[in-house]
């Protein structure tokens, strides 16, 4: 059984990101089950939001900080390479791995948005400064 697995771990790690998130889409189908953050984890996603409100009306660069990676790293792998194209699939790893880590720094409000929105989207959770 531990070769089958040691055969399985090293097929995957041969996957791209994309190839990786279409795997995890057909697992998800095949045994009926989904990959998405718990409803009780809604109220830590809404009050990170609240920073970010504050902070549009004020105008100024911000930074985003990634707290926690969730359950679902491959999604967060996959929106942190959205966010920067040029971090390679494991410097996205290692990002889910060693947390807080700082995603973007001084950015524009509509880019801090939008990083935030697709990390949270892929059920990481994120600090606003």
């Amino acid at each position: 059984m531990a070769k089958k697995i040691d055969e399985l771990v090293e097929s995957v790690s041969k996957l791209t990101v994309l190839e990786l998130s279409e795997l995890v889409g057909a697992l998800q189908e095949k045994l009926g089950v989904s990959a998405t953050m718990p409803v009780a984890a809604a109220p830590v996603a809404a009050g990170a939001e609240a920073p970010q409100a504050g902070a549009d009306a004020g105008g100024g660069n911000q930074t985003v900080t990634m707290t926690g990676s969730g359950t679902n790293k491959i999604a967060v792998i996959k929106a942190l390479r959205e966010i920067n194209q040029n971090w390679t699939l494991m410097e996205a790893k290692k990002m889910t791995e060693t947390l807080p880590a700082e995603i973007l720094k001084d950015a524009k409000a509509e880019d801090v948005k939008s990083a935030a929105d697709k990390l949270k989207a892929a059920g990481a959770t994120v600090e606003l400064k």
